[in-house]
């Protein structure tokens, strides 16, 4: 089986769940394709008792045959037991567990959970009387449920609020693979690509474990890139009408939540959302949430403003690239991305992402400035309207750090060294003096830059006090 990439404190709280001294119920979430299965199957390998799977759209008659099938394969039963119901099916459970001779704990591991809850099944009722009534009383047994619907996760298991609410005694979501990871996945697979162009493909597809499987490593990017979304056979041509009808139930909502913050890369706050998508309540509040367990949006609150004004952006690379060139262009076109991949809107589109993959790659930076272990507060900022203009100044990234000072980031996506120019410098200069003046901090203020491979060493560099290179968003970070 090949080796999982990363997933370290995942593999340790799954280890931790094992060796406990009590029955654990754990629950494993995230965004489809980003390896949950995979992290279960490999970090707990041979010593899962039971593993069942539920099938997608299958009525419960199919769905319990299967499950008495999967027992008598498993080896825990030599008849095929006769089960009507989901209470059945867990009765069946605590007569064979006891007698099952195993060193540990006995794992159950229920893949595709919210698959298996058809409607009128009573399985979370019936999972409900299996764990507080028999499961929770023992110490041997952990209960691992799985599963792409991450909404159904968080509302029937994670939120619940009957029998099952407070009974889940671990939360593993997983999170996309960063830069550092994605270069072990390359390297493992024998890829010669370097940190340059492993950012670019990034900025297609993030760190999402089953697109990188996905890749031809004897290709450059731009023939991936054709291959995977513009070719006719492109296996991730069809992946966003899929994506998001698996993970969330009303998923035309929670698309139209994502289309709308795609149309602004600065973000909306969530009386704009309602406004814009005549959404409100606990409803909207849910779908933000669920978006960004998943990793598709993230929050932020802006420097000087009160918590209830917080923003909401798109975060996930492939939706953001979905939306920018592969909706507009699902026709085949033949090597349609190697003619547009030197075209302005293809650089604005890298500049922007490049940003992106600076904020979602946070604790990176606070490494490489040497404050890893300090407190910081990360956010954007935008400044007043000009009463004159009416144009307003942003700064990309604002890093507040404990020791008052804070950090002024701009992000360069530059195939060189980036070059100041003298007008730029005075903008930086000027943009500096307007956060000061409006924020009324006292902190140091630094301008600090990041880019592929650093600032030219020109007569203006002095108006850059930090300069973080491409490299060192691909270091290890201290844990």
């Amino acid at each position: 089986m090949e080796q999982l990439i990363g997933r370290e404190r995942e593999i340790a709280e799954l280890e931790r769940c094992l060796t406990s001294e009590r029955s654990e119920f754990v629950v494993v979430a995230g965004r489809r394709r980003i390896g949950k299965t995979f992290l279960v199957s490999n970090a707990l390998d041979n010593q899962i008792t039971f593993s069942f799977i539920g099938s997608h759209k299958s009525p419960q008659k199919r769905q319990l045959q299967k499950f008495a099938q999967t027992l008598q394969r498993s080896g825990l039963t030599d008849v095929q037991p006769q089960i009507n119901s989901w209470y059945d099916a867990f009765d069946v459970l605590e007569v064979i567990l006891p007698k099952i001779s195993q060193e540990g704990k006995k794992i159950l591991f229920f893949d595709e959970m919210p698959w298996i809850d058809t409607p009128g099944s009573e399985f979370v009722a019936a999972l409900e009387d299996f764990w507080n009534g028999w499961a929770s009383l023992r110490d041997d047994i952990m209960l691992v449920a799985c599963g792409s619907a991450t909404s159904w996760l968080v509302d029937q298991l994670i939120e619940n609020q009957g029998g099952l609410h407070n009974r889940i005694t671990s939360r593993i979501f997983l999170q996309p693979l960063n830069l550092a990871e994605c270069r072990q996945y390359v390297e493992r697979h024998h890829g010669t690509w370097d940190d340059y162009q492993i950012t670019q493909m990034y900025m297609y597809i993030g760190g999402i474990p089953y697109y990188w499987s996905l890749l031809d490593f004897k290709k450059g990017i731009t023939e991936n890139v054709d291959d995977l979304f513009f070719s006719p056979s492109g296996k991730l041509r069809g992946e966003f009408d899929e994506l998001y009808q698996v993970l969330f139930k009303d998923a035309e909502a929670y698309v139209a939540v994502v289309r709308l913050l795609a149309q602004r890369r600065e973000g909306f706050t969530r009386q704009e959302i309602a406004q814009a998508l005549n959404s409100n309540g606990g409803t909207l509040t849910k779908r933000l949430s669920n978006l960004e367990r998943c990793n598709f949006i993230m929050s932020q609150i802006p420097v000087g403003k009160k918590r209830n004004c917080v923003i909401y952006s798109l975060c996930d690379f492939y939706t953001l690239f979905y939306f920018s060139f592969v909706e507009l262009h699902r026709q085949y076109i033949s090597h349609y991305w190697m003619s547009q991949i030197t075209s302005p809107a293809v650089a604005a589109w890298q500049g922007f992402t490049f940003e992106l993959i600076g904020k979602t790659h946070i604790d990176q930076i606070r490494n490489a400035l040497g404050i890893f272990g300090m407190r910081v507060e990360a956010s954007t900022w935008r400044s007043k309207k000009d009463a004159f203009s009416g144009s307003s100044t942003q700064i990309d990234l604002v890093i507040k750090r404990a020791d008052h000072i804070t950090h002024l980031c701009e992000f360069k996506f530059s195939p060189d060294q980036y070059v100041i120019t003298a007008d730029y410098a005075d903008k930086l200069r000027e943009r500096m003096s307007i956060f000061r003046e409006q924020t009324r901090t006292h902190d140091t203020l630094l301008t600090t830059f990041v880019t592929p491979f650093g600032v030219h060493n020109g007569k203006h560099l002095s108006v850059v006090q930090g300069d973080i290179k491409l490299s060192q968003l691909f270091m290890p970070l201290p844990f």
